[in-house]
């Protein structure tokens, strides 16, 4: 079964995902762990700049991201919390007239943010969605090589870049690899690291090992850095 894009809105660019498994790798004290998927949708590329910048927030604002040199309306939107994020996905939702995944509190943990994953609004994808529709069926380190899919150390010239500029993977996903890494769901090991969240995929600043399929790195989910975006997903 090949994904189709979904027409629901040009601007975010939703692909449909099949339903299906994947092997994710641990760390720490988590071991190697396999997740049954329902089919889903994800968004052809990272959240950008000008969709995160131009979108209604007279509900629970959520921070305007900062311009850089190089920033655009085109490049992935970077400065942006896991706590951003998920108001960002509320916003969106009620935006488009759809149900808010999110439930959020004042924890400054965000220990109490609860995910509604029947809703149809826009959400952050888990780890494991993320991985999957990344690997797009392959197996290997990443989905091509890396020169040509993905801006990393040795070709951005130290900058983040417009979104769909290298080749994507074989569903039709643009830089899930390189350009900025992605804030996904998860916890990423709650025994060892608390309330640290996981994202994915590698940086325009990182070198060739950070930028693979299966890399994992966390941090405080109130963290802002300038290679540090999201991608948007919603449950069918």
């Amino acid at each position: 079964m090949t994904p189709e894009a979904a027409p629901l809105r040009p601007a975010i660019g939703l692909i449909e995902i099949p339903a299906g498994e994947i092997l994710l790798r641990g760390g720490g004290s988590k071991p190697d762990w396999t997740v049954e998927l329902d089919a889903f949708q994800i968004a052809r590329c990272p959240a950008t700049r000008g969709l995160y910048n131009g979108t209604p927030n007279n509900a629970t604002p959520t921070p305007t991201a900062p311009d850089t040199a190089t920033s655009g309306p085109h490049t992935p939107v970077t400065e942006v919390s896991w706590l951003d994020a998920v108001q960002f996905c509320n916003l969106l939702s009620q935006a488009s007239k759809l149900t808010p995944c999110y439930t959020i509190g004042d924890d400054p943990n965000a220990q109490d943010v609860i995910c509604d994953w029947t809703a149809n609004g826009y959400r952050l994808p888990s780890e494991a969605e993320w991985e999957y529709a990344c690997r797009a069926g392959t197996t290997g380190v990443r989905y091509g090589e890396l020169d040509d899919i993905a801006w990393y150390r040795k070709n951005s010239g130290g900058q983040v870049h417009d979104v769909a500029g290298k080749a994507p993977n074989a569903w039709g996903l643009h830089d899930t690899i390189g350009n900025v890494w992605e804030w996904c769901w998860d916890l990423y090991d709650p025994a060892v690291y608390g309330p640290y969240r996981v994202f994915r995929g590698g940086g325009a600043h990182d070198r060739a090992w950070g930028c693979q399929a299966s890399a994992r790195r966390k941090s405080h989910p109130t963290l802002r850095i300038d290679d540090l975006g999201f991608r948007l997903a919603r449950s069918l």
